[in-house]
């Protein structure tokens, strides 16, 4: 190990000299527009809803079609596609608490029709008016429903055969699901805020449990009985009596909740999802097939979006289709900014409606085939406390700088003298209650100085020059632990001048799953861990055990002056579930020293 804290050049593969600057990208098809609106002309048409058979099994889909006022049933419109849980239309406006609550991403047609487009919304089956059982998210029989779809879009008289998918959350989920069915109107895809591993991103991140995603299920599992009131917008003026038996068809269903707590592996096979393990209803498992769909990606995350920047990253590395991948501050539906690094609180652009925009740029470009056209790929990402940069290949170029946890409570250039650091888990604790990752109805994370009980905190002295972190930080635990198995969890602050400190990325790991995947195609972006039953190494109470993992990505500029600051964890509530979740909380032991913990950081040199 090194004994100083100078760069040393990174021994990850793909990082040549490629990054450049946002506006050198302008001339290219995958740009970023930080100024332009669009104002659209046609008015939305009046709503047109039917009922779609899947020839394959009979089951009917419930459909919106919203076409430009003034069409007739000839008039030719590209078509965007929308493929929702969360219900199409409702019989009537909720309360805005209910609103909240439900997640609905409403109003696609005022998005797209007014710039001339057909829209179709769509309930996935077993949700909403349609028929049919959902087992699980993103079911085979979901995803297959997408290619009758398209298929009864292109028949229609007003359609001309082009079709982009659209999505924020799960409706882009749905929208890369388009993709992996190779449909030849499909003309592009614009996933935004879309998980492409859920294990790893949503669900278990590290490979332990979110309160989010049982949370989350236990919702969606709600909409499926047609709860609250008033409910889902029946298909047609006289469509009660086929909601009803579409109700009916649903009762079946089980909350993916209950499966949920089943789960410690990727490839658990559940009984109650019909045999299917989260490996079935991961986007990343279909990467290969999406590729050879040649499908254009506009792909929009966040670095503080539960993991949707990690799997953004992971989307690029790994497939070859022609992309436009955009990662900024924002929160879950790009309606908020995080940058505590920002010195004038000037806005972050772009703005909603300039997103907006943007999206309406490349859908143009998919219909006219100009972006299946494109090469290549490109990565637009916001550097807090600096602004946008663009990059041809992630990693970006960088080098390693290593941090050491050192008597204290100090974070060292250098490893200080062999010792150890005492946690002893409280189940009982509130750790933290303002995290924006893990909560997506909230907007940044508060001062972290308030969550330094129950943690340690180890922070380096003020920076003597400006420092730029942008990539996945690597972290190295040598621990011991009272317990067969235990959560540790990393979170990497930059503390201001006054003591203030602000959240710029965390990780977190069970112990059960620390042994490293050495041939994971994603290792150019640190250690991974496969989370597979085969890989599972309960801990040896009382003796040293390695852990080494990869936090989520982050890019981060921070001004000389403020401080690095590395925290630990054992639990974190009410995000995430106890670990181990019965008996004895464990005592866990940090080890300091050359053999010790340390924080590997990427670092751009200026």
């Amino acid at each position: 190990m090194r004994g100083s804290n100078e760069p040393r050049e990174t021994q990850l593969e793909r990082c040549s000299a490629t990054g450049f600057a946002l506006e050198q990208t302008q001339d290219s098809i995958f740009h970023l527009d930080l100024h332009r609106t669009a104002a659209g002309r046609a008015k939305p048409g009046p709503l047109e809803s039917v009922y779609v058979t899947i020839p394959r099994d009979g089951v009917r889909l419930a459909l919106d079609i919203f076409r430009p006022l003034g069409d007739d049933r000839n008039t030719k419109r590209d078509t965007i596609l929308v493929m929702t849980r969360y219900w199409r239309g409702q019989k009537a406006d909720l309360s805005a608490g209910d609103g909240d609550q439900l997640v609905l991403h409403k109003n696609f047609s005022s998005l797209f029709v007014p710039h001339g487009y057909a829209v179709v919304v769509g309930d996935v089956r077993g949700t909403g008016a349609s028929f049919g059982v959902s087992l699980y998210s993103r079911s085979r029989d979901e995803t297959l429903d997408f290619s009758d779809v398209l298929d009864w879009i292109v028949a229609q008289p007003w359609s001309t055969g082009r079709v982009v998918g659209y999505g924020l959350s799960y409706t882009a989920n749905t929208a890369e699901w388009m993709a992996e069915r190779n449909h030849p109107a499909l003309k592009g895809i614009i996933p935004m805020a879309a998980s492409y591993d859920p294990y790893e991103e949503v669900y278990f991140p590290g490979g332990v449990s979110t309160a989010y995603g049982t949370a989350w299920a236990d919702m969606v599992r709600n909409l499926d009985l047609n709860l609250p009131s008033p409910g889902v917008r029946p298909v047609g003026p006289s469509g009660e009596a086929d909601l009803a038996a579409a109700l009916r068809d649903h009762q079946p269903g089980r909350s993916l909740s209950e499966g949920l707590r089943q789960v410690t592996f990727k490839d658990d096979r559940l009984a109650i999802w019909g045999g299917a393990s989260m490996l079935d209803w991961s986007n990343r498992e279909a990467a290969d097939r999406v590729s050879r769909s040649g499908t254009p990606y506009q792909n929009w995350a966040s670095w503080f979006d539960l993991g949707m920047a990690h799997g953004a990253v992971c989307r690029f590395l790994l497939q070859s289709n022609p992309m436009n991948v955009i990662i900024g501050p924002w929160n879950h539906d790009g309606s908020g900014t995080y940058d505590p690094l920002q010195a004038d609180g000037a806005p972050i652009l772009p703005t909603p409606s300039m997103q907006h925009a943007n999206n309406l740029r490349f859908a143009n470009l998919c219909f006219s085939g100009r972006a299946a056209r494109e090469q290549g790929k490109v990565l637009h990402y916001y550097t807090l406390g600096e602004g946008w940069k663009s990059t041809a290949v992630w990693p970006v170029p960088a080098t390693r700088q290593r941090w050491y946890i050192s008597t204290g409570f100090r974070l060292t250039a250098s490893p200080d003298r062999a010792g150890l650091d005492s946690l002893q888990v409280n189940p009982a604790a509130q750790e933290d209650d303002t995290s924006m990752r893990w909560d997506t109805d909230r907007l940044g994370f508060g001062n972290r100085r308030t969550f330094l009980d129950g943690r340690l905190a180890y922070t380096s002295e003020p920076l003597t020059r400006d420092l730029e972190i942008t990539g996945h930080p690597v972290v190295y635990l040598n621990v011991t632990s009272t317990c067969e198995d235990s959560a540790v969890f990393v979170y990497l602050e930059a503390v201001k001048p006054d003591g203030e400190s602000y959240l710029l990325t965390e990780g977190q790991l069970r112990a059960l799953h620390r042994k490293v995947w050495t041939d994971s195609p994603l290792s150019a972006l640190g250690p991974q861990h496969s989370y597979l039953k085969r890989d599972a190494e309960p801990l040896i109470p009382g003796e040293p055990a390695i852990l080494i993992f990869t936090l989520f990505p982050i890019s981060a500029r921070l001004p000389s002056g403020y401080r690095l600051r590395v925290c630990l964890a054992c639990s974190d509530k009410p995000n995430f579930a106890n670990m181990p979740a019965d008996g004895a909380p464990p005592l866990l032991k940090f080890h300091r020293g050359a053999a010790g913990c340390y924080i590997d950081l990427p670092i751009i040199e200026s």
